[in-house]
């Protein structure tokens, strides 16, 4: 199956991709973004546009999913920030995308994730599919709008749209990125705040991703869903109190609960018993084990959380967070003026020493902080070395003694130039470690893409190898198969001409009709009861779709879905004259295209070479095969057809009853023109065991056979029906 996936880079997304992946399904996704920066190496083809971009259906006919997934109220490029805004861009993108996918043949199903969100009112009881929408806000509105305008294409376009509707949907974050459930809030509000606050007279029902993933899934397959609304709840009731008392268990860090209880209360509980009916599914993920789970890793990384922003945190942390920052810039001045402490008493120590003398501390104070911090930091050492050596030298001197000092100004200079040089040079390294370091993202991002390229680039190459090589519709593999027709006997052709058409379209359902005048056709073979539907005879001449299609020598093929005609059909002729029926019953209507119907018409040339060379075979040795004068096959050709009758019969291939004619001593040929007027042409009569006469009539069972025998009986003859094997 191949879907397509809308939406932003989520965990839902992640999820989503993972899932038709183990399942063998093929995965596009369309980001929503002009320039797309996330990285799904599952995904077998990205397309990075908005969606009100004019290429849409230009995608969607390239790619022609047989399901289309908008995530719509869990779509990531909707921050929903700017309400007014991100509801018009998001009505524009969605009636973009119904727009394409409405104007293709093949549009295939399309399913809007939808939310609780549109209900914003209070409800005693869990809130059935039928039940209108009460939206508030921006987005709710927009969602409905959304919901409003997939089914509106349902009805007048009839296109298979469907709605899922989630109920506080909850999982495991990604770092740093912020979700908008309960579970997440609470957990927050403990990390930032040390309280979890809650409401008692609040209670709802939460999902957690991976049942939601399974549900979607369901519904993504199934072949025709009822309905096209769904709620998909865990309808496991639980209030804000108890989950904060969850959540504070888990946790377990000075964590309290407060109660905040005001105004009146909010009961929202989506009812699912129409998904369970039909899909008889269970949930999976309680809330033991997918609130312990979201607790746990946000509280492994909550650092990741709280340093987004402060928005929503308590006074305390706001307080504490710009303490933190204001550290941190004044840390390295801090820094400075300490070791300038620790440097000046060792310059007053080394003063009297004769070892140290003509070692200058300051100096190397100013280049020990040029060297680590760089030219800021040299600078305000720089001052404080000068303001030390003027403390120092005024001990021992006056002020205006050091201020006409010649060396005075030598000495600072040496400073103040050493230290900006080094400083500076300090600042060019650090410049092109960052530079570099951003030119190495920036090249491993385009390395990354790089990988997907080529990721994709095999696996598309890997495809086609595997479809010209060893896939089922390469001629190799089509000539390997169609050769086995030639092991068969010119008798047995035909009966397993269904079963290598069943190996070749991958098919279980075919049947091969044999054209017995110019209008009707006779059941020959069949590979199962679905393909024997139509009877064991037909007049194809007025189906007039099916007929018009074959006269014309293509392919017929059931577009309007028809219950009573086959998904396929072909024509085998010899020459102008059409032989052979070959119908297909059990294709998917995915499989209905083009290529399917060129490797039908292939198929067909490669029966008809094995059936037409059969077919004159038996003309050539008709004279040696007949009772002279007759119709009657001699006892030899006769026994080989029956033989190839009852090895197919034993298939399940075809049906056939053996009448024995009493002759009562007349001759074969006064038998076989009385006989001759009430047999058809798709019937045999032979001889058996030297000089039995019996009848095969094809495609007939007993009860069948029985207005056979009446009309023998009429024109004279008694018959009975030979029940022994014949081997």
């Amino acid at each position: 199956m191949v879907v397509l996936l809308i939406g932003g880079s989520s965990v839902l997304m992640n999820a989503m991709i993972d899932k038709l992946n183990k399942n063998g399904h093929r995965v596009y996704l369309l980001t929503g973004q002009k320039e797309g920066h996330s990285s799904y190496h599952h995904v077998f083809e990205k397309y990075h546009f908005s969606y009100d971009s004019g290429s849409i259906k230009d995608i969607l006919e390239s790619i022609r999913p047989d399901v289309t997934v908008f995530t719509g109220a869990y779509d990531t490029n909707f921050d929903w920030s700017s309400p007014r805004q991100d509801s018009v861009r998001y009505m524009a993108g969605l009636m973009n995308i119904l727009a394409a996918c409405s104007m293709m043949k093949k549009g295939g199903r399309f399913l809007y994730l939808s939310s609780h969100e549109v209900y914003g009112a209070v409800y005693a009881d869990a809130v059935k599919e039928e039940e209108p929408a009460t939206p508030e806000g921006f987005k709710a509105l927009a969602l409905v709008q959304g919901e409003a305008t997939c089914a509106n294409y349902r009805r007048t376009q009839g296109t298979e749209t469907f709605i899922l509707r989630f109920d506080h949907l909850y999982w495991v974050p990604e770092k740093g990125k912020k979700s908008d459930d309960p579970c997440f809030r609470m957990c927050l509000e403990a990390l930032k705040t040390g309280t979890v606050s809650f409401n008692e007279r609040r209670s709802f029902s939460m999902l957690y991703l991976n049942d939601a993933v399974e549900m979607i899934y369901n519904i993504l397959c199934r072949e025709a869903p009822k309905h096209s609304c769904y709620h998909l709840s865990s309808m496991d009731e639980i209030g804000e109190k108890k989950l904060a008392e969850m959540i504070r268990e888990e946790l377990s860090a000075g964590v309290e609960t407060a109660d905040n209880t005001v105004g009146a209360g909010r009961r929202l509980i989506l009812d699912s018993h129409r998904y369970i009916e039909e899909f008889d599914s269970k949930i999976f993920n309680g809330y033991d084990t997918g609130v312990k789970k979201v607790v746990h890793f946000i509280k492994r990384n909550y650092t990741s959380f709280l340093t987004e922003e402060d928005e929503g945190a308590g006074l305390v942390m706001k307080t504490w967070n710009n303490v933190r920052r204001i550290f941190r810039a004044l840390f390295p001045f801090v820094e400075n003026l300490i070791c300038f402490i620790v440097f000046f008493f060792l310059n007053r120590l080394a003063a009297g020493s004769e070892f140290f003398a003509r070692l200058d501390f300051y100096l190397l104070y100013v280049l020990l902080f040029a060297i680590v911090y760089g030219q800021q930091q040299a600078i305000f050492s720089g001052l404080l070395a000068v303001l030390g050596y003027c403390v120092q030298e005024m001990q021992v001197r006056p002020g205006f003694e050091i201020l006409l000092d010649y060396n005075t100004y030598v000495w600072m200079a040496q400073l103040f130039i050493v230290g900006l040089s080094v400083g500076y040079l300090k600042d060019q390294i650090r410049f092109l470690k960052n530079e570099s370091r951003a030119q190495m993202e920036y090249l491993n991002h385009q390395l990354s893409d790089i990988s997907e390229i080529n990721d994709s680039n095999v696996r598309m190459k890997q495809n086609f190898e595997t479809q010209v090589v060893n896939h089922k519709d390469s001629l190799g593999k089509i000539y390997e198969i169609s050769a086995t027709l030639e092991q068969y006997g010119p008798e047995e052709v035909l009966f397993y001409a269904a079963q290598v058409l069943s190996r070749l379209m991958d098919c279980m359902d075919v049947a091969v009709y044999t054209v017995a005048n110019g209008d009707y056709a006779r059941l020959f073979s069949a590979t199962s009861k679905d393909a024997r539907k139509l009877g064991n005879s037909i007049k194809y001449t007025e189906m007039d779709d099916l007929y018009g299609e074959l006269k014309e020598r293509r392919v017929y093929i059931n577009r309007n879905m028809k219950d009573k005609m086959p998904m396929m059909a072909s024509a085998v002729y010899s020459e102008d004259d059409m032989q052979l029926v070959l119908m297909l019953w059990g294709i998917p209507w995915e499989r209905m295209t083009l290529g399917e119907a060129n490797r039908l018409t292939i198929v067909g040339y490669l029966i008809q070479n094995a059936v037409v060379r059969a077919n004159r075979y038996l003309e050539a040795l008709r004279n040696r095969r007949y009772v002279e004068g007759t119709n009657i096959l001699d006892e030899s050709a006769f026994t080989h057809l029956a033989k190839a009758f009852f090895d197919a019969k034993e298939k399940g291939l075809t049906e056939y009853v053996l009448l024995e004619i009493q002759t009562e001593g007349r001759h074969y040929e006064d038998v076989a023109r009385a006989l001759g007027a009430s047999i058809r042409q798709t019937d045999y009569m032979g001889v058996l065991e030297g000089s039995r006469l019996c009848v095969l009539l094809s495609n007939t069972n007993q009860e069948n056979a029985g207005g056979i025998v009446e009309r023998f009986k009429k024109a004279g003859y008694d018959s009975r029906i030979e029940e022994g094997v014949l081997l």
